[in-house]
C-alpha cells in the first residue's frame, strides 16, 4: 500500500533533509571537541617538556654549587671545626631532599588539568541536549 497522501513525499524528502542536517551537526561538533581535545594535549605535552628541561638544568647547577660550596667550607674549616661542617652539610642536603621529595609527591597527587576544558564543554553540550535547548551546543 502506497501512501497516497498531498504532501507525503515531501515530507519525506524533508526529514531526510532534517536528518542530513543533523548528522552533519552532530558531525562539526564532535570535529570541533576532537581538534580542542588535541590542543589540549599538544599544550600539555609542551608545559611538561618545560617543566622537565628547566627541572633538570635548575637541579644540575644547584646541586653542583651546593657541592662545591659544601667543599669549600669544609676545606675552609678543616683545622678547626670539619666534623661539624660536615654533619650540618649533611643535615642540610637531607632536609632539602627529603622537602623536596614531599613537595613532588604533593604535585604528583594534585593531579593534571588535562582535558579539562574538552570535559567542560562537553557536560555543557550534554545539559544543552538534555534540557531540550533550541539553541543546541555551542
Amino acid at each position: 500500500m502506497t501512501e497516497d497522501t498531498p504532501g507525503g513525499e515531501a515530507s519525506r524528502a524533508g526529514l531526510f533533509a532534517s536528518l542530513k542536517g543533523l548528522f552533519g551537526t552532530s558531525l562539526a561538533l564532535a570535529q570541533n571537541r576532537i581538534q580542542l581535545l588535541g590542543v589540549e594535549l599538544a599544550e600539555e605535552r609542551l608545559r611538561l617538556l618545560s617543566l622537565v628541561t628547566y627541572g633538570a638544568v635548575a637541579l644540575i647547577c644547584l646541586s653542583a654549587g651546593l657541592v662545591f660550596l659544601a667543599v669549600f667550607l669544609t676545606v675552609l674549616l678543616w683545622d678547626s671545626h670539619r666534623l661539624l661542617a660536615l654533619g650540618v652539610f649533611s643535615a642540610l642536603f637531607l632536609g632539602v631532599g627529603i622537602t623536596t621529595l614531599l613537595m613532588a609527591m604533593n604535585f604528583a597527587k594534585a593531579g593534571s588539568t588535562l582535558f579539562k576544558a574538552s570535559l567542560a564543554e562537553l557536560a555543557s553540550d550534554r545539559e544543552a541536549l538534555a534540557q531540550g535547548d533550541p539553541a543546541g551546543p555551542r
